[in-house]
Formats: structure tokens, sequence, C-alpha cells
């Protein structure tokens, strides 16, 4: 999945960081502008599917040039400035992004957009995913379950596959929802419909998979196992 993404940042520094990472990232076609006015005509053009924007900038705010971006556009606000976090959330941006943030919280800002930029039509929420140097959409109804390996991940799926991410578990675990994801383990994420039962402190998947419990995780899973029986 290749994405269209413009960056507006009166500062050329910033700009090389978000350029650098989203290559890092890979799958992001990306251009920049150190001009908002110039930024906000290429987006008006090119109808981005994201766009990176500071706030404070010396000829106009940020905040005021979001109210002209594309409805469909995903927006994340890029600002050394803490206190606009609330006024950019009122946007509707993504994520906000506080300089000077690192690859992984970029990273974690851009699944968060790819998220919303899936096509609602196939009616299934989906989690995006580096494997190699690809995003691979993977709907969430599709995983049996999550394993951390190192600073990776095993995705696994129904049909007994896996895709191996890049991205590491704690991460993943930010851009699921929790209403429908439990992590049962340092090591294991388990989406709650798949659970099927608890013995011998490991915990039955619907396939008869069973993974250990981490003691911390033991009561939050229980308390889930007695609200799938009642």
């Amino acid at each position: 999945m290749n994405i269209r993404g413009i960056a507006i940042d009166d500062e050329p520094i910033a700009l090389s960081i978000i350029s650098n990472f989203c290559n890092r990232k890979g799958g992001i076609d990306l251009s920049t502008y150190c001009e908002p006015r110039i930024g906000l005509e290429a987006i008006e053009k090119e109808k981005p599917d994201l766009v990176f924007l500071d706030i404070e900038m010396n000829s106009i705010s940020g905040l005021d040039l979001a109210k002209h971006l594309p409805k469909e556009c995903a927006l994340i606000f890029t600002t050394a400035h803490a206190q606009f976090a609330l006024e950019g959330f009122n946007l509707n941006a993504i994520d906000y992004l506080h300089k000077p943030f690192s690859y992984e919280r970029f990273e974690q800002a851009v699944e968060k957009a790819l998220r919303y930029l899936q096509p609602k039509e196939t009616g299934n929420d989906a989690l995006v995913v580096k494997q190699e140097y690809n995003n691979v959409i993977i709907p969430l109804n599709d995983i049996l379950y999550l394993e951390a390996m190192e600073n990776y991940t095993k995705i696994y799926r129904l049909n007994g596959s896996y895709i191996l991410s890049r991205t590491n578990l704690k991460s993943l675990q930010q851009t699921l929802p929790l209403a429908n994801f439990i992590r049962i383990h340092k090591s294991f994420i388990v989406p709650i419909s798949k659970i099927s039962s608890y013995r011998n402190n490991q915990l039955l998947l619907n396939n008869n998979t069973a993974l250990p419990i981490g003691r911390t995780y033991l009561n939050a899973v229980l308390q889930i196992i007695r609200q799938k029986t009642t």
C-alpha cells in the first residue's frame, strides 16, 4: 500500500527528519514544503492521503491551515508546542507528535493514519504493519494472536500463516483497539473473541492453541473469561 503524503514546516531540518522517517517506514510518497501557503496549494491540487503539519509557523498557524484540509485526508500535527495539543485534536487530527519525536513514536502515528485510510467498504477494521519493505494489511478478525520476537512481532493468522512485522509488540498494542484485544503475557496479545478457556495458567484459544498467562496479567484475563461465560 503506497500513500501520498505532504509535510509542511517552516524548518527545513524538521522536514528532513520527517522525510527520512517516511523513507525508513516505506510506502509513503512524500513531498515537503517550507512555505505553508504553497504547501496548502499543493494539498488542494494533489489531494494527498496523509498530511504532516507544523502548528507554529512564521507566516500562518498550522491550526488555521488545518481547517482548509480535505476531510478525507489523515492529519498528523508535528510541533514543539504541547499547549496546542487539545485544539489540534479538536480539528480531528489522527495524532500529535511533540518535537523532538522518535522514529518509534512517528511509526505509531503513521500506523494510526493507515488504519484510518483503509477503505470503509471492506467492513473490517485492519492492522497495517511493516514486513520487510512493504506495508501489509491484516483484518483484525483474521488475527489469531501476536507474539513478541525481540524487536519484531509474529502475527499469527487464522489459516496458520504468520506475518513477521518489524514493529515491536508494545507499539502494536498501542494501535490495537482495547475493546477487542488483551495482553496476556509480556510476549503475547490475543483477540478477546478467540479466547476459549483457561486451564493450568494457560489460555486456550478457539483452535486449541495454548498460550501462557503472565502472573501480572492473570486477573485481567480471568475477568474477560468470566464476562464471556456469563
